[in-house]
């Protein structure tokens, strides 16, 4: 008669992915959103396989977590088998035509930057179904399913990062607003508008133009940049507009600049691609139209 041993059992997959992304972020909270659970779970899921292990993998302390000897010793050959299986993935992928082409942007860029563009790439790929998710920080695309991203970020000299403009600042109001004031030098008693993300774009202009503006903390505050600029197009009050994101408010008249001086903030307006080997084929083409 056959025999069927009871073979060994790995420990599970979705632990050790777990284990990966804590150990690389050194976070539990930062692995949970790229994997996007809880970090209840990958607390557990890392618990499981340390169980299995029969080694702790992490000390946990008031201050966060840290790898122990014993898990600093894995991490290499985790992440390179977590890339090897990500690159076969993005390769399944794109064995099937005309997959699905995704995005991701920070949600001001994705609101205010990405539609128009958008438009003149699926003119150009109508085949091809474009998708896009708004997030606050730049996925892996060594990792996820995402074919590029775009966000502000430094420039560097990275093969993989094409930027498409300078992030300059100026700030903006509506028409109406701005004939209350004085040639735009005069801020006093003007509501100052902002964006949580951006809770220093005041102060910074404010130092790089040398203009004084009091208490460039006060005023309403907003989740979301979008939401900020229509209470600026409202006359809800100024709003330090980020230049490339207003082209088409500053372009019809809905916004006005208030000051001739524009600062530039140290980042760029960029497109971050995946490395070479594992981009699509009409990924330079949609580049070129996002840059045009």
């Amino acid at each position: 008669m056959s025999v069927a041993p009871k073979r060994p059992k790995g420990p599970p997959l979705n632990a050790m992915r777990a284990f990966e992304a804590a150990a690389r972020h050194i976070s539990f909270v930062a692995a949970a959103e790229e994997l996007n659970v809880t970090a209840g779970a990958i607390s557990q899921h890392i618990k499981t396989l340390e169980s299995w292990a029969g080694m702790p993998l992490f000390r946990r302390n008031a201050q966060g977590v840290e790898l122990t000897q014993a898990g600093q010793s894995l991490i290499s050959d985790f992440s390179t088998a977590f890339d090897a299986l990500a690159e076969a993935t993005r390769a399944l992928r794109n064995l099937r035509p005309n997959a699905d082409f995704h995005i991701a942007a920070l949600p001001s860029i994705a609101q205010l930057w990405l539609p128009k563009r958008l438009g003149k790439i699926r003119a150009r790929f109508p085949q091809i179904n474009f998708s896009v998710t708004a997030m606050e920080t730049p996925p892996s695309l060594s990792r996820e399913l995402f074919d590029l991203s775009i966000f502000f970020t430094v420039e560097d000299a990275s093969t993989n990062q094409i930027c498409i403009c300078r992030d300059e600042i100026t700030p903006v109001c509506a028409p109406s607003l701005r004939e209350r004031t004085r040639g735009g030098d005069d801020f006093a008693g003007m509501t100052l508008l902002h964006d949580q993300s951006w809770a220093r774009d005041w102060s910074l202009w404010s130092k790089g133009a040398g203009v004084a503006l009091g208490n460039s903390e006060t005023g309403p505050r907003f989740s979301l940049y979008s939401l900020a600029v229509e209470e600026a197009k409202a006359g809800a009050g100024a709003l330090i507009g980020h230049l490339c994101l207003l082209e088409d408010a500053l372009e019809t008249g809905a916004l006005v600049t208030m000051h001739h001086m524009v600062c530039e903030t140290g980042m760029s307006l960029a497109v971050q691609l995946p490395p070479a080997s594992r981009r699509r084929p009409e990924t330079d083409e949609v580049v070129t139209l996002l840059k045009g």
